[in-house]
């Protein structure tokens, strides 16, 4: 009989040491942070819907990792030290806020929304995310607590150039995600619009559309990866969601997708799109791949995005 129980026992905490082992991989791979496996700034991706740009990307990234800035850092409202570089252009002007996307770079994810705002005279302010780069934070929440560190930096913002300064808020993959789970969410007056390139619709939905492209089991990993994140990560991807929060939305939203995304499927913007309750507008571009369709029709693009900037801010 002892020998039996010991048996069992020892069969239970094999079991429970896999299990663990199983938790800490998913959290690892997914959501912990870790600086070796970002791509060097300014370098642009890799791959054959990206080589084609190379040039361009890189030389994009260069322009705003180039341009003189100042250093700002801010601490959330649960203790980490935010970081982001400012670009000034003149007193008084309107602001963009831009957020990057997951384990990415402001070089390669913030030149576009960065270049149409300075050549429209507006002050930018892009962010590195939480677990990223200079900023603290040892979890990547994809836009779980992300959504407040917007807050944050628009709280800052207000407190630095005025509440009565126009603010848009802009984001590509992640960053996307993140500025669209904080339209539901008190946005001051003074946010005049958001506009969200290749986002995701929740994080649940995107880690089980990463886990079927890596042809595992959907339901069981996602079953582990979502434990992994609320054991070890403190937060549930379940927690927020862009549809619900657009549900919410009460500023104008522009949404962006190329329809050859083979990381975030351009359907996920569509649902994005259909869910909001504030004005809308939406740009799907033939061809583009995740995060291309600038380099695939910049044309286009910033159309879209100028008569965008052109209307939110028209009384302003």
């Amino acid at each position: 009989m002892k020998k039996t129980i010991k048996v069992v026992l020892g069969i239970m905490a094999a079991l429970m040491a896999a299990v663990t082992g199983v938790l800490i991989y998913c959290y690892n791979l997914a959501f912990r942070r870790d600086d070796k496996r970002l791509p060097k700034e300014g370098s642009a991706p890799t791959g054959e819907q990206y080589d084609p740009f190379k040039e361009v990307i890189e030389k994009g990234a260069d322009n705003i990792l180039s341009a003189p800035y100042e250093k700002v850092t801010i601490t959330s409202r649960d203790g980490i030290s935010l970081a982001g570089r400012y670009y000034h252009v003149k007193d008084g002007a309107p602001l963009s806020i831009i957020f990057h996307g997951y384990r990415s770079t402001i070089g390669t994810d913030c030149n576009g929304g960065y270049s149409m705002s300075i050549r429209r005279g507006y002050n930018v302010l892009v962010v590195y995310q939480r677990a990223h780069r200079e900023s603290g934070g040892k979890t990547i929440t994809f836009g779980v607590k992300e959504r407040f560190d917007c807050l944050d930096w628009i709280a800052y913002a207000n407190e630095r150039f005025g509440k009565d300064t126009p603010i848009l808020l802009m984001g590509l993959s992640m960053g996307a995600a993140t500025v669209l789970m904080a339209a539901g969410l008190e946005l001051p007056a003074n946010v005049k619009g958001i506009m969200a390139d290749c986002g995701f619709s929740s994080p649940k939905e995107i880690l089980q559309e990463v886990i079927k492209q890596m042809k595992f089991p959907v339901r069981i990993t996602y079953f582990f990866v979502r434990t992994a994140a609320r054991i070890f990560g403190h937060f549930d991807p379940e927690e927020a969601s862009a549809i619900e929060a657009l549900k919410e939305a009460k500023v104008p939203v522009l949404i962006i997708h190329g329809d050859d995304d083979r990381f975030v499927p351009s359907r996920m913007s569509r649902e994005n799109y259909d869910a909001c309750a504030s004005t809308k507008e939406i740009l799907i571009v033939p061809g583009a791949g995740h995060g291309l369709s600038y380099c695939v029709d910049a044309k286009a693009y910033e159309k879209a995005v100028n008569d965008f900037m052109d209307r939110v801010m028209k009384n302003s």
